[in-house]
């Protein structure tokens, strides 16, 4: 409902408005507005879908990915901008703590 209803109105304004005048980055969701109803649809249900939500900084996440041992992390610059990249040390394994 939140795709058909919200997503996808605004993302086609926002293609509608670059079109007749200019781009506005700043429009509510600007990013999706040459996007297909089933990227729309498919985001729509991981963002509000979800019964857990996480949320975690960059700082976080980059500790994360060098503590499970990746090397040359990069963190796109563009839209979406949650999306990161690493490459796997070889050889390395991340160092857990265990019990007896």
């Amino acid at each position: 409902m939140l795709a058909a209803f919200i997503y996808w109105p605004l993302a086609r304004a926002a293609l509608l408005l670059e079109k007749l005048y200019k781009p506005l980055p700043n429009w509510p969701l600007f990013y999706y507005r040459n996007k297909s109803f089933y990227i729309l649809r498919t985001d729509a249900l991981d963002r509000f879908g979800t019964r857990l939500e996480q949320r975690f900084t960059k700082a976080e996440i980059e500790t994360m990915l060098t503590d499970a041992c990746f090397e040359n992390i990069n963190f796109s610059d563009s839209a979406p901008f949650w999306c990161a990249s690493g490459i796997k040390k070889s050889g390395d394994s991340p160092a857990y703590s265990t019990t007896d």
